[in-house]
C-alpha cells in the first residue's frame, strides 16, 4: 500500500503530507487515520507509548471520546528526506464544558511507501474561555480559507 506524497520530501510535498494528516485527524475516524501508519508504527504521545495500528485505533478512539468538538491545525516546521517536523494546535472541550487549546510538536518518520513508521508528540494543554476559541469551522476538514497557525499568531 502506498500513501503519497512519498519521500524524499520537498517544501510542497511536506506541506501536502502535513495537510493530509490534519484533514484525517479532523475527520476523527480512528480506523481511517490508522491506515496512514505502518502496521508496526511506534508512537510516543505525551507519556503514552503506542505500537501498531490496533493500539493507534484504541488510543484515538479514547482521545476523541474525551476531547470533544476537536479541531486541529498543523504546520510544517522542518523537513528532510523521509522526515517531517510539525507544530500544531487544537481546540477541544471536556465533558464538563471546559475548553482547552493544546499546543505541540511532532516528529514524523516515513517508510518508502509514505506510511508513517514513527511519531513522537510533545503536547501541552492550556485552559481557555469559550470566547477565546479561534478554531471555528464545522466539524471535519478545516476550510481552505481558514487561517493557519502563523496567520493566527499561534
Amino acid at each position: 500500500m502506498s500513501r503519497p506524497p512519498l519521500p524524499p520530501f520537498d517544501a510542497e510535498t511536506a506541506a501536502l503530507k502535513t495537510r493530509l494528516a490534519e484533514d484525517a485527524w479532523n475527520g476523527r475516524d480512528p480506523e481511517k487515520v490508522a491506515l496512514a501508519y505502518t502496521p508496526d508504527s511506534v508512537w510516543r504521545n505525551r507519556s503514552t507509548f503506542i505500537r501498531g495500528r490496533a493500539e493507534i485505533i484504541a488510543f484515538l478512539a479514547g482521545k476523541w471520546a474525551g476531547e470533544q468538538d476537536y479541531r486541529l491545525i498543523k504546520e510544517v516546521w522542518a523537513f528532510r528526506e523521509n522526515r517531517i517536523a510539525v507544530r500544531f494546535a487544537y481546540e477541544w472541550h471536556d465533558a464538563a464544558g471546559q475548553w482547552f487549546r493544546s499546543y505541540g510538536n511532532e516528529n514524523w518518520e516515513f517508510d518508502e511507501a509514505g506510511l508513517m513508521r514513527r511519531r513522537f508528540a510533545s503536547i501541552n494543554d492550556l485552559a481557555i474561555a469559550a470566547a477565546d476559541r479561534l478554531f471555528h469551522w464545522p466539524q471535519g476538514r478545516r476550510p481552505d480559507d481558514h487561517p493557519g497557525l502563523s496567520d493566527l499568531g499561534l
